[in-house]
């Protein structure tokens, strides 16, 4: 599992440096190149035999479902893979920048089985917002988890 935040910046090639921990992770995880892919507002890398879970049940949505085919696209169509260089650096390609607005610094925050991949703002700005409901997500995960026993 990947946990924790650190900062780093994105250099004028759009490269960003993959925290020596998240890189063990990785690479225990497996040998194929991780995956980036779109999120709501930030990226997401994925291990590669993580993203190919992830990757089986969106392919397996109803094909009539629409909200199933909006996500597979979205997700599916931006996932790209990463290899990390000798300096355990990953290319984000342009679109990707684009999507999440990576300018300059951006936080990867460890989430469980992903690494997410914000611009540094965005992040402290979600992270507050989250901080100001915590009472009420917190009640609405807890029923969500009573639900599904």
């Amino acid at each position: 599992m990947f946990r924790g935040r650190f900062v780093h910046t994105v250099d004028t090639k759009g490269r960003v440096a993959i925290p020596a921990s998240f890189r063990t992770e990785l690479g225990r995880r497996g040998e194929q190149p991780p995956i980036l892919t779109n999120m709501i507002d930030c990226l997401a890398l994925y291990p590669y035999e993580d993203w190919e879970k992830l990757e089986e049940r969106l392919v397996n949505v109803d094909p009539f479902m629409l909200e199933g085919q909006d996500l597979q696209r979205f997700m599916i169509s931006g996932a790209t893979d990463t290899p990390l260089d000798a300096q355990g650096r990953i290319l984000i390609p342009p679109y990707l920048r684009e999507h999440a607005r990576l300018e300059r610094e951006v936080t990867l925050a460890g989430v469980g089985p992903r690494v997410e991949i914000w611009d540094k703002t965005r992040f402290d700005e979600q992270l507050a917002r989250t901080q100001e409901r915590f009472p009420e997500i917190s009640q609405q995960v807890s029923r969500s988890e009573s639900a599904s026993r």
